[in-house]
């Protein structure tokens, strides 16, 4: 199955087949990341600055800061959805989620 991935907004939204799935300002809670030394980073997302597919994971690398300590950087490889037999999922924001 094709799908089409792509940011909207300059980097406000991801877009899947020309759907707003997910966008700026949600809080990511960040395990195992590169941002700071919080053990957990609360990350709120300012811009997502490139999408991707890997397999049937949509990916997204988002820059923004960890409210914790007011560190800022830009992610690695966040999953923000799958695509399923017949339609796409999204992850939970409210997850923990571990970038690669």
């Amino acid at each position: 199955m094709v799908i089409a991935v792509r940011t909207l907004d300059e980097g406000a939204w991801v877009n899947v087949n020309n759907t707003r799935i997910v966008g700026v300002s949600n809080v990511w809670k960040l395990a195992r990341h590169d941002i700071c030394d919080c053990g957990v980073a609360f990350f709120v997302v300012e811009v997502f600055t490139d999408v991707g597919v890997d397999g049937r994971r949509v990916e997204a690398r988002a820059g923004g800061q960890c409210i914790g300590c007011g560190e800022r950087g830009t992610t690695g490889w966040l999953q923000v959805g799958k695509m399923g037999e017949s339609r796409f999922r999204s992850v939970a924001v409210e997850g923990v989620h571990s970038p690669k």
